[in-house]
This record gives C-alpha cells, structure tokens and sequence, in this order.
C-alpha cells in the first residue's frame, strides 16, 4: 500500500481507544479490576474515567497520543507506543527512543498481556459494526480495569460511525488544553499540563499577532494518489485551524461535507492556490525531507504548469503528523507561518 493510501485510511477511519482490540473469541482475559472511586474522574467522549491513583503502565497508539504522553513526562511509565506517523518532535526524541514501539497496533492479547492501566489513543476509528475486527472497545477494557481515553477532538459519535460523524467544526485549539488539563489531573502531573498548555498558548498568540494585518494568501493541504487524483484537507480539518492561526486561508475552506476530500486536477487548478503543502505519510522515521517526492510530483505534472504555487515555487513538503489537534499545534502553527509568510519569520 502506497503512503498516501495508508494517510487516507488514517484520516478516514482509523482504530482508536474507542475500538483498541480484537473480539474475545479465543482470549483468556484477566479479572476485572474495581476501581474504588477514590482518585480522580474526568468525563471522555462521554464516558466516566476515574482513576484511583495515576496510572503506572500507559499504553499509548499512534502519534498524537505518543506526544501528548511525552509532553505531560509520562515516558518512563510508557509500556508500549504503535503507529507514528513520523519522527516524533526533536525534544521528545530521547523519551520516544526509551519507550517499546511497534509499528502496528496490538491484537487484543498482545495489549492485554503488557498488563497496561491505561490505554491512550490519537486517533478514532471503526464503526461499531466492524468491531468484531478490531481489538475490542472501550467498555470491554474497562471492563477489565483499563482506562481509555481518547484524545478528545476526534471523540466518536453516539452511532459509533467514526471520526466522519461527529462535528469537527467545533474543534479548536482549546480542545488541545482541555484534553491536556484532564490528562495531568488524572495522570498526577497537572503542573506539567499546565506548563505545557502555556508554552503552547504564548507559542501560537505570538504568531498570530505577528500575521495580524498582513496578507492572508490561499493555502492547499493535499495528498497525491496513485490514480493521479488527491485528497485535500476541509475546512472542517484541524489543519485549517493551523492555517488561520498561522495567517492564510484554506482554499478548500468552503468544502465541509468530510474532513478529506477527493478532488481531480481540475479542481486544484480552478482553486488555484497560492500555497501548496503536502500532506506525508505514515512512517516513524519521516522528516519533512521524505515529502519531498510529494512535492516533486506537484511540481512535475504538466497540468500544473500554470498554478501560481508552481510558478512562485510555493509547493513546500508538510507532514500528515503536523496535522494533528495535539501538542504539535505550536510547532505546525510555527512552520507553516514561516513558509507562507517568509517576509515575516524567514524561511
């Protein structure tokens, strides 16, 4: 499977907490552990987790949630991570390179025989129908004393139809803090949520208040197929939050329907943007370096000959990672500030 099939699958409808496990069939599952109520509670995608006293061995599943684990300094208790998207951030590399990872998600005996407490998930995924493939839900963990929890902007819906069904207009960069805030409160470390949260928040007003006032140039987040076709990133993406706050505009922003969208070549060139990044992915060691043949494909295609982002040679190498509503948001705030306003920050 090509990258940019393996980032659609990611974005569409990916595994999370909310489905982290095979069906039983076959399984020997440990006693359930009773939680006494005694530590703290904290309400996810509409479930109760209460925690008797922090969690010592956390299990945490593709890139939002490894970061978000190293962020709030939990990486000693870290007992597995699976699935980045890319190489972690260069202040997270060191924790990243202690901790056990996989590049694929546990089957549910594999989970269940780390023994974790805590099982944290970037990503929302398949439907309740398909659960039977997966490694099981949310309830059946904790079911078994495991805590889940999934990172909020990508909580599922009542109908369990994925990421696709819930409203992710509404995400916006405080849903970041607030997962953060719940997660350090529950996980004993709420001065480092807090210290994180301010980093972050001084981080993106100071680039907003950079851009205030300049031009606003159009931004495309696009991901070349194999069939010559692309997906581009919604205005309901978190992305497009990115690129606000970094001083552009989504020019797919109208585009609401889904957070990916399938477009022909036809379309990118009637939008015409005037910034184009690429969307890479899905490997641990990617660096913006590896989205380069994405670009290169952009910029070699005959059709796009006159786009004003080929000719300007605004077609810039972006990472699916950079994407996400996590603890990355400064730093994606940060970088496509600096490509789309050179004049401002350098390149």
């Amino acid at each position: 499977m090509t990258n940019s099939a393996l980032a659609y699958l990611r974005t569409s409808a990916l595994l999370t907490t909310a489905a982290i496990a095979l069906s039983a069939c076959g399984t020997t599952e440990p006693e359930p552990a009773a939680h006494t109520g005694a530590g703290d509670s904290r309400d996810n995608c509409g479930l109760d987790i209460a925690v008797d006293e922090p969690p010592q061995r956390i299990y945490a599943a593709y890139q939002p949630a490894i970061e978000v684990a190293h962020a709030l300094g939990v990486g000693d208790r870290l007992i597995g991570t699976a699935f980045l998207d890319s190489a972690v951030l260069p202040e997270y590399e060191s924790a990243q390179a202690g901790a056990p990872y996989v590049e694929s998600l546990p089957s549910r005996d594999e989970l269940l025989a780390l023994s974790p407490d805590f099982v944290l998930s970037g990503f929302n995924g398949v439907s309740a129908e398909s659960s039977q493939s997966s490694v099981g839900t949310r309830g059946s963990l904790h079911d078994l004393g495991i805590d889940t929890w999934i990172l909020s902007p990508l909580c599922p819906s009542a109908d369990g139809l994925a990421d696709e069904a819930i409203d992710p207009a509404t995400v916006r960069f405080d849903n970041i803090y607030a997962d953060l805030r719940d997660l350090g409160a529950l996980w004993g470390v709420e001065e480092q949520a807090e210290t994180v949260i301010a980093d972050l928040e001084a981080r993106i007003s100071a680039v907003r208040e950079a851009v205030d006032g300049a031009d606003r140039p159009t931004v495309a987040v696009v991901t070349p197929r194999a069939d010559g076709t692309f997906s581009a990133a919604s205005g309901i993406d978190f992305v497009s939050q990115i690129i606000e706050a970094a001083g552009g505009e989504n020019v797919f922003g109208d585009l609401t329907e889904r957070r990916n969208i399938p477009i022909g070549a036809e379309e990118l060139i009637q939008r015409n943007p005037d910034i184009i990044l690429t969307s890479t992915c899905c490997d641990a060691a990617y660096t913006r370096d590896d989205a380069l043949p994405d670009v290169e494909k952009i910029v070699t295609n005959p059709a796009f000959a006159n786009l004003s982002a080929v000719r300007n040679e605004t077609v810039f190498p972006f990472l699916f990672a950079d994407r996400a509503a996590s603890v990355r948001a400064a730093h994606s705030t940060e970088l496509v500030a600096q490509l789309i306003h050179p004049d401002l920050f350098g390149e």
